[in-house]
């Protein structure tokens, strides 16, 4: 019998890098993290194993399976989403996605050891000076739509004129080349399963499961070239 209870298995896949994590509540009691490119499919599953052995767990023992749903890489989140999926239907246990732009906004909230911001902004690179962002409050919770940004020098300007704004995520470089705001501060990161568990608990309490089925990534492919996002709360 495991000696652990309400279980959580977290896959993380979105971005270069891929991780998971099995946690207890809110406590991270295993993880691994790969931090080689484009490992998702090739070293990923036997790592699961690995960490799932070392604490004597089966996938069935676990209450759920979460995974990153999106928006990232269309290969990485293929293959986290088809894992997952795969866990849940064999466990029979219920299946969670996490939004990957959520997990970073978490994530830097736990990590970010400066001035606590007023507005957080995780960005995923996406190609040339592209990124998917959404605008989320000091406590990490999400205030704009999640949206493709070409990024330029004015980009944020009015975000930045009401408080000091923490961009965050692999596609916060991009901007850091761009915009000289004394408000604007940086914290480059990529998403990490570990951050997964709070979010994964409070929506396995609220019974908020995807459909093992029929459950797909959140890709965001559709990209409106054109549209101003200098205010990008429309306030």
């Amino acid at each position: 019998m495991s000696k652990y209870t309400d279980l959580i298995l977290s896959i993380e896949t979105s971005g270069d890098f891929c991780s998971a994590a099995l946690s207890e509540g809110d406590t991270v009691v295993a993880s691994c993290y790969i931090d080689r490119p484009r490992a998702q499919s090739s070293l990923l599953a036997a790592s699961i194993e690995t960490m799932l052995e070392k604490e004597s767990v089966s996938v069935k023992e676990c209450s759920a399976v979460a995974v990153s749903s999106g928006p990232g890489s269309y290969t990485g989140l293929r293959v986290g989403v088809s894992m997952a999926k795969g866990l849940c239907f064999g466990a029979g246990i219920p299946l969670i996605g996490v939004g990957t732009l959520d997990l970073i906004a978490n994530q830097v909230v736990g990590l970010y050891e400066g001035e606590r911001p007023d507005f957080i902004v995780p960005m995923i690179d996406a190609r040339r000076m592209e990124v998917y962002q959404a605008v989320y409050d000091s406590t990490a919770i999400r205030i704009g739509e999640i949206e493709p940004m070409i990024l330029e020098a004015d980009s944020y300007c009015d975000l930045l004129d009401k408080g000091n704004v923490l961009f965050c995520g692999d596609g916060c470089r991009k901007f850091s080349e761009l915009t000289s705001h004394p408000a604007a501060r940086f914290f480059p990161c990529g998403p990490d399963a570990r951050y997964m568990a709070k979010i994964a608990r409070k929506k396995y309490l609220a019974g908020d499961f995807e459909d093992v089925a029929y459950m797909e990534p959140f890709y965001l492919k559709d990209f409106r070239i054109g549209q101003s996002k200098k205010n990008i709360l429309g306030m």
